[in-house]
Formats: C-alpha cells, structure tokens, sequence
C-alpha cells in the first residue's frame, strides 16, 4: 500500500491503487496505524483517538480472542456501542482470521440469538453496558467476551495473512419480513469496495468524514473504510436531533457528509442548514434509498459549494451506481451509471436486455459482487447467477447478481430508479410503484416525509396508503386535492395519514414494518424497499 504522501485517491486506477488481494483487509488499519500513526482516527464527544491508538487497541482485542480459543475461520460478533472499540474489535476479528459481522445495536435478543445461531459464532464480543440494556438475557451458548476488560494498549497491529478470496465477513439484511440473511463477503470485496469508492470520491488525507450511521449499516461501516483508507479523521456524531447534527458540522469543520433520505429531509429542516452553507463541506452523497427529486434540489440550493453524489447500492454488492456531481443538476432523479470497474443490466421478466425507456430489474456484476447468502445455497443460486451477456472476446464479470429493483435506463446510459419487484403492486389492473407516488407527494410542496404503504382490497386489488409528516404550513386537503390532479385514478391513495414523525430503523431509514404496525395494515403490506 502507498505511503501517506501517495494516497491521492483521485486517480484510483492506476496500479499503485489495485487491490492487495492476497493480504487481510485488516491490514486496512495495521497500514493506517504505523502510516498515520499521531493524527486524529476519530474525533468523539469526549476527546479524539488516534490511528496509532486504534491500532493498539485492535491488538489488545485480537490477543483477547485468541486468548478465547477463537481461530481462523470462526465467526466473530461484535456487538458494541464505542465506535472506537466497535471499529477495533472488528478489524480484531478479521485480524485473527475470523469472519467479522457488525450486529445491529438496536437487534433485540430473538434477532441477536438468530444471529448467533446462524452464523454459527465463536463468541460475541459486547459489554456489559450493553447487555445491561437488553429487556432480558440472551439466551445463546456463545461465549461472551467483555470489551471492558480488555486492556486499551496490545502492541503493534499484526494481522494474520489471508487469501483475498478468504471470507472476512457477514452483513445481516434488514430482515423486515422475517429473519435477516447473513451476506457473505470476501477480503477482496471489501479491498474492492473501499478502493472504488474512495476513488471516484477523491477522498483526501485532510478530509473530515461524518459519521452519522451505526457501523452494523453498510454506508455507515463505509465512512469508517474511507478514513482508514485516506488516513482522514471520522467525525463522529450519533445525536437523533438533526440541529445537534448541524452544530457537530459546522464546528468540527466536516468536510464529507453522507446521508439516507430520511436523515437529508430531517437536515434541510433545519434552518442552520438549510439557509447557512457549511464553508467546510465538500462532498456530500446519498445512498440506502431514492432521494427525493426537490430535497435534491433543496441540497444544491442550502449547500452549492459542496459537490453532490447521488449513489445506490445493495449488501450484495455494496455500491452499484453513482450520478457525478457535474450531472446532477441536469439529472437530479437520476441513480446514475455503473461505479468503475463494474457492469449494470437492466433485465425484462424473460432475461434478455431492455432497451432504453424499458422498465426492467437491474443485474450488478463486478469486484464488489459477494460471494452469497450464508447457509443458503438455494436463495444464493436464485440470486448469484452466471452472467447470460457475456459475448466471445468481451471483457465481462462471469457471476452476476439480481438486486430486486425495477429500474430505466435512458438514451444517454443514465439509470432511473422505479421501484422495489416485490413492491409493485396491482391497483384497479394496473401495475403500481409506492415509490413513484412518494415522488407525486414530495412534489405537493406540502410534505416534509412520505412513505407509500398498501393494504389489500377485494374491488380494488390493493389499496394505497400515503403517511406524511406536514410542513409547517402543509395542508393534508391540498395534498388530496394534488395527488386528484396530478396521477391517474389508479395511483391515487384512498387513505392518507398525517403523522408527527415517521418511525426509523438503526440505519436511518423509514422502518415501514414498525409503521405498518402502528397503522395496524394487514400483514405482508410493508416490504422493505430498499
């Protein structure tokens, strides 16, 4: 890996910047440990830490393991709020051999055992604060091990040697119809991952990275990647009050900042943001969902100096698309082309290739593909299949993943985001997108949140059910009376709900199954859509 002095991510293609696909992603934070060693990791509410720190506290937590009997191979849960110890505990597992997985704080103990039973874990690396917080004990036989009494200094950083195709780690899917699925990653996928992404992000060792998502989350896992990549400071700010968010920004001189959709709405209603550019700010993306079309205008318009990436992605492959800032003003609904080194299909219901303008599931094949879905070989053959397109003499992935989601692609190469497959639904006959009538909700002018549910209906096949959260001066009749003038009979919701707030999960997004509770909609209503 290059030194501090070469570490301009900018032209991420040239060899200097391919992946080290036989070494541990671990390494990942061993280099940055003895590269960056004194400058800030992390900037927390109670002080900083920096590389050189992480590192060895990384090392204390990997002699704890193997002090556990935990070898190669196992898995290793880290289930811990500190960022600073969740980090180190990860890169610990992964630096002993192990397969990491970053468990969802928020989990309940029944999603935690399933967790722990599925993966067939070694040990759960936690403490005792958190336990304490659980409504009952975890009922598992894996082993506990206490982050708390693990010293802070082991010594340098040492990871073992692995195999880029080795796996390295478990991603849990949302789960909101049922149990998670553990996607399993390679070293290399997450080589891969941290590689492209810094690049087309020109992430820069002065950079000042926010990290407002919980780890167990993809993007929010991502941020800390970059800092460990660029050698750039996370800023770390987890406050749920969007005005605590924007004083942390502004303070801390932030100069990346990445988002979900409900977090961006939740920020531009925040005068402080919203009228008052952060001078810092250079970059800002979003991904974990479709950014509605006026909070993308809103964000060039409160903050014009900061270049905008609208992204999208799936676990299975981390990131997929990416819009470049240049074209986001001329294309602000637009999810973008492929990231580098990557191919997108857009695929009809017979498997061949959509023509532009033609509605069909987008297909992802490229360095970032995971290898599938743990202890599931029916679903990661449904899913993770050979790639149909590739032509004699053509450079293509031979493996190819289907996302699920129905997407466009116009005359220019560009991509536009529909909705979810297992979402569309049928009303009065036709076939519907929740999402594209979220869109029609925003454009009210009247809506701060929105979120499409649907509950069935003998006449109607299904019903539509709009829940919004009002702006200050909205009106529920005029969004009616909008939505009668502006989409066809068939898209029109027959049930609105004006609600204070709308419920989110631990990654920042709507959590539609908590909502669809608490309208008490039938059962199978509230699919997950992104």
């Amino acid at each position: 890996m290059p030194r501090p002095a070469d570490r301009r991510v900018a032209h991420a293609d040239t060899p200097e910047y391919l992946p080290p696909a036989t070494e541990n992603f671990a390494r990942l934070l061993s280099h940055a440990a003895t590269a960056f060693a004194d400058r800030p990791a992390m900037v927390l509410r109670d002080g900083h830490v920096t590389f050189d720190e992480l590192g060895r506290r990384a090392a204390a937590v990997m002699a704890a393991l193997a002090e556990a009997g935990v070898v190669a191979g196992d898995v290793v849960t880290v289930l811990v709020r500190d960022p600073d110890d969740a980090a180190a505990a990860y890169h610990a597992a992964l630096g002993i051999g192990a397969i990491g997985i970053n468990v969802n704080e928020l989990y309940r103990p029944r999603q935690l055992e399933h967790v722990l039973e599925h993966a067939r874990a070694r040990v759960l690396v936690t403490s005792r604060e958190l336990l304490a917080s659980l409504p009952r004990p975890i009922r598992s036989p894996v082993p506990v091990l206490l982050i708390d009494d693990v010293a802070r200094d082991g010594g340098e950083f040492r990871p073992v040697a692995r195999s880029g195709a080795d796996h390295a780690q478990v991603i849990y899917t949302s789960g909101s119809m049922g149990q998670p699925k553990g996607v399993l990653l390679s070293h290399a996928n997450l080589w891969a991952g941290t590689r492209i992404v810094a690049g087309y992000l020109d992430v820069r060792p002065s950079d000042r990275i926010a990290s407002l998502l919980p780890f167990s989350f993809v993007y929010g896992f991502n941020q800390l990647n970059l800092a460990l990549f660029a050698g750039a400071t996370l800023v770390v700010e987890r406050s749920p009050l969007a005005r605590e968010i924007v004083a942390t920004l502004r303070r801390e001189r932030v100069t990346m900042l990445a988002a979900v959709p409900p977090l961006w709405l939740q920020l531009l209603g925040v005068g402080e943001f919203r009228e008052r550019p952060i001078e810092s700010l250079r970059v800002m993306t979003n991904a974990g969902g479709k950014l509605p079309t006026s909070a993308t205008l809103a964000l060039r318009a409160a903050q014009p100096h900061a270049a905008l990436f609208l992204m999208y992605g799936l676990t299975e492959v981390f990131r997929s698309t990416y819009l470049p800032p240049q074209e986001v003003d001329r294309h602000p609904d637009s999810m973008g082309r492929a990231i580098p080194e990557s191919v997108v299909y857009v695929v009809d219901e017979d498997g061949r290739l959509c023509p532009p303008g033609v509605v069909g599931e987008l297909a992802h094949g490229g360095p970032t593909v995971a290898l599938g879905y743990l202890h599931d070989p029916e679903a990661t053959a449904r899913v993770f299949r050979p790639n149909p397109f590739l032509a004699p003499g053509q450079t293509a992935p031979d493996r190819i993943v289907f996302s699920g989601d129905m997407v466009r692609r116009d005359e220019h190469g560009l991509l536009y985001y529909v909705g979810r497959r297992d979402r569309l639904v049928k009303s009065l006959g036709y076939r519907v997108s929740p999402e594209e009538i979220t869109d029609v909700l925003y454009a009210s002018g009247e809506v701060r949140e929105a979120v499409v549910l649907t509950e069935p209906d003998r006449t109607r096949g299904t019903r539509l059910v709009a829940c919004v959260v009002l702006t200050p001066d909205g009106s529920l009749d005029r969004v009616r009376r909008f939505c009668g003038i502006e989409l066809p009979r068939y898209m029109q919701p027959t049930r609105f709900e004006a609600l204070e707030e709308l419920p989110r999960n631990a990654s920042g997004k709507h959590d539609l199954v908590a909502l669809h509770a608490r309208l008490a909609l039938p059962a199978g209503s509230a699919d997950d859509p992104s």
